[in-house]
């Protein structure tokens, strides 16, 4: 199994997206890429992210990315959606060099590469969020209004 981390605005909604694409085997919400401060009240420069662990013999990096440009604004600085900050930026991270370079390469291949202001970066760090926000909008699905992608959307793939 391989591991990626995308960021794409609030993470219930990317989680909840992501856990029913096939090839993916397990998902975690979280933050990913800030400072050290991880109190409740501040996750210091971190962005919401959702862990994704995926068998690459079923998807592949380039495919898992695709995804997330059915669920995002690439073009948008620091906000999808009604959430606003530099919590909510979109990113693919990952440990992985060949990760990254497949991302970079994706997104430079693109009509309208100089437009997306996805980042692409080494994972620096990851910070699991607590569990009340695990699957969150599966245990709360009258949440799903707090989320900017679109309930039919979230479940394209179930």
């Amino acid at each position: 199994m391989q591991e990626i981390y995308l960021a794409g605005g609030c993470l219930w909604g990317v989680q909840e997206f992501f856990k029913y694409i096939p090839g993916v085997t397990d998902t975690e919400a979280g933050r990913a890429n800030g400072t050290s401060n991880t109190t409740q009240s501040a996750y210091d420069g971190y962005a919401e992210c959702v862990r994704i662990e995926f068998d690459e013999k079923q998807i592949s990096v380039t495919r898992l990315i695709e995804h997330l440009l059915e669920i995002i604004d690439p073009y948008s600085i620091n906000q999808q959606g009604q959430d606003v900050g530099l919590k909510y930026r979109t990113g693919v991270y990952s440990r992985s060099p060949e990760h990254l370079a497949e991302a970079t390469q994706y997104f430079q291949s693109r009509s309208d590469a100089n437009e997306i202001v996805v980042e692409v970066l080494p994972l620096a760090n990851f910070v699991a969020s607590d569990s009340e926000h695990q699957h969150r909008l599966s245990r709360h699905k009258e949440d799903h209004f707090l989320c900017h992608i679109p309930w039919d959307l979230l479940h394209k793939y179930r």
